[in-house]
């Protein structure tokens, strides 16, 4: 870790000085996205509704009443998060996301190891979220959830071919539905209220949850409020996508920190309004824990009203898919431009379509997500639930170190309350990490040590061609 880039001037050896076309170079991506159109693609990353109905009913059958209460902290948490977002992606505006800034500043080993988290992580999500349209297309025809995902993730696909500023405004309108499915919820939960607010802190699940329970009241304790943070994490995790994003936007110094901030307070309230509802209106504990948020919405109006709210559902979760496949193959183009793997493979992965879309990129990230939707996923939560953790904690490392030396001095946004936010988040993450399951943390460990033996025999012994984490110049400004 201590194999540091120099900041800011790790362009491949044989790159011309000046910005001029040259066969061979490292191609850069078109810049034509501002806030606006980088907080709808990052909002539908985040996707506030498919996480509302597909993610939060597993977290009210562990966690019951408290779960409100344990998505707020993890979005308290994931503002200090944001900062280090903010400040890294700033100084260092790279497709390569979360293991550029980390490359830069901790060295290209700690930076190898997040590209692999991240990977983990953007590969897992979409097919598990895609596989939950069926559930929601069901008023209306009945699929097989893996026919139906597989379909999901082929739109996908095909729509991440298209230009950037395209696909703004296709997720933008499907953002706009998924908000007002939300809206609906809230406000259906809030008019049928059967406790008040203090039952958002009376910290209890039916015993026997996920099965119709069994009569009786179980407290949910503080270690599983814990351990139940990873999750949480994972509900707000596409804040980070405005990171991915900020070698396509306009003036990434001043968008990029508006736009980790901006959608993270609105996906947080999205989200959290809605639970709070859900938690107060649901007709009875068991209800809750059982977390069909789609009988709760029929049993407060209508089978019309269910029906609709379904169909934003299924958009939002389409919507997702199309966003998460921009966001993925953004970081194989990345990874390619900086020579992650051998030269064929490195060729093929940077080529850009006419739409200027990385097209071999987004293929192997959609055909794949496809297959996965036909593999049994049920471990992959908690995997995705560790490797966002793990992710984060080296976030916030890069962050402390981001004022050494000249980096101090760059132009960059910069967080409050420096050097203790990056502090407090270390320590905490890890207390997290610590609380989860063996099983979880087994499978993740194995991929990363896999990763690291990679590093070791393939990108180290080749680190004067291989593993050069590059900012594009134009970038900088």
């Amino acid at each position: 870790m201590t194999d540091t880039l120099r900041p800011l001037q790790s362009a491949t050896p044989d790159a011309p000085p000046a910005p001029v076309a040259v066969p061979g170079d490292p191609q850069k991506l078109k810049r034509s996205i501002g806030v606006v159109g980088g907080t709808l693609l990052t909002l539908s990353c985040v996707t506030p509704a498919s996480t509302l109905f597909v993610v939060v009913p597993d977290l009210f059958s562990s966690l019951g009443t408290a779960t409100a209460l344990t998505i707020a902290i993890g979005s308290l948490l994931c503002v200090g998060v944001a900062f280090c977002y903010s400040e890294l992606g700033t100084l260092i505006p790279s497709a390569g996301g979360e293991y550029a800034m980390v490359s830069t500043m901790a060295g290209r080993l700690a930076g190898w190891l997040v590209f692999v988290l991240s990977l983990l992580v953007v590969m897992i999500v979409p097919p598990v979220i895609a596989m939950g349209t069926a559930d929601y297309l069901a008023p209306v025809v009945h699929l097989d959830p893996s026919y139906a995902g597989a379909g999901v993730m082929i739109c996908a696909t095909l729509a991440g071919l298209l230009d950037l500023r395209a696909n703004a405004w296709i997720t933008g309108i499907f953002l706009v539905l998924e908000v007002v499915a939300a809206g609906v919820v809230a406000v259906l939960g809030f008019a049928h209220a059967e406790r008040g607010p203090g039952s958002l802190v009376d910290l209890s699940v039916a015993s026997g949850s996920g099965s119709g329970g069994s009569g009786g009241v179980d407290t949910v304790t503080a270690m599983l409020i814990v351990s139940g943070l990873a999750i949480a994490l994972f509900v707000t995790q596409g804040f980070s996508t405005a990171v991915y994003l900020s070698e396509e936007m306009e003036n990434p110094r001043r968008n990029v920190a508006r736009t980790v901030l901006a959608t993270l307070a609105i996906s947080a309230v999205i989200i959290l309004v809605p639970v709070i509802a859900i938690t107060m209106g649901a007709e009875s504990l068991t209800a809750l824990t059982e977390g069909d948020i789609s009988a709760m919405v029929a049993a407060w109006s209508n089978s019309a009203v269910g029906t609709f709210v379904s169909l934003c559902v299924a958009l939002a979760i389409i919507n997702a898919g199309i966003v998460m496949v921009i966001q993925n193959s953004r970081v194989l183009f990345a990874s390619a431009r900086d020579k992650a793997w051998p030269s064929p493979v490195n060729k093929a992965l940077s080529k850009l379509g006419a739409s200027g879309a990385p097209w071999i990129a987004t293929l192997l990230v959609g055909v794949p997500g496809a297959l996965l939707c036909f593999v049994n996923l049920d471990t992959l939560y908690g995997v995705t639930g560790v490797s966002v953790t793990g992710m984060y904690l080296l976030v916030a490392v890069a962050a402390l170190l981001a004022r050494r030396g000249s980096h101090g001095h760059a132009a960059a946004w910069r967080m409050p309350l420096w050097p203790a936010v990056p502090v407090v988040l270390i320590a905490v993450l890890a207390y997290v990490l610590s609380q989860q399951e063996l099983a979880y943390l087994g499978w993740t460990g194995g991929i990363v040590v896999a990763a690291t033996l990679y590093w070791a025999l393939y990108l180290r012994p080749r680190r004067d061609t291989r593993w050069l984490v590059s900012v594009p110049e134009d970038g900088q400004g």
